[in-house]
């Protein structure tokens, strides 16, 4: 994975954890991508994604501000999703269940002919709404090349 040896997940705690790895494994994804590794790069995406999520729910405040219903459990990256959307906190831009089926796709086979273009486009919208995205990858470890 894009993060190992670059941070302690568990030493930056519930919230820095998880938002550090999803930038680093935006910034990896992204690049993967670029180098034409499109299904290793929707997997790490996936995993950017999920890191996002578990890193907003984390938050007392940000989570007190959301419409959750009884037995909705915030350890579903799916329904973490769906609360998400319910509260007006993201949009329309990505359809998590279409998202979930690229990347079951992208586990089975290379999808080098595929026009990954939109679906990053979406994603990075979904990041931003969470306030992920922007950030500067500068301040960043820098990134290891041998993570394939």
């Amino acid at each position: 994975m894009p993060h190992f040896g670059l941070m302690d997940e568990e030493s930056l705690g519930p919230e820095e954890g998880p938002l550090q790895r999803a930038k680093l494994h935006i910034r990896c994804g992204r690049r993967r991508l670029r180098q034409n590794k499109v299904a290793l790069g929707i997997v790490t995406l996936y995993d950017a994604m999920v890191s996002a999520l578990k890193w907003y729910v984390a938050s007392q405040e940000r989570e007190g501000k959301l419409h959750i219903h009884d037995r909705e459990s915030l350890h579903d990256d799916r329904m973490i999703y769906s609360i998400l959307r319910r509260s007006g906190k993201l949009d329309n831009s990505l359809d998590y269940d279409a998202f979930n089926s690229l990347v079951e796709k992208a586990l089975a086979q290379e999808m080098a002919d595929y026009d990954y273009t939109e679906f990053l486009k979406n994603f990075e919208s979904v990041m931003t709404q969470l306030g992920v995205m922007p950030f500067d990858e500068n301040k960043l470890p820098p990134e290891d090349p041998s993570t394939v």
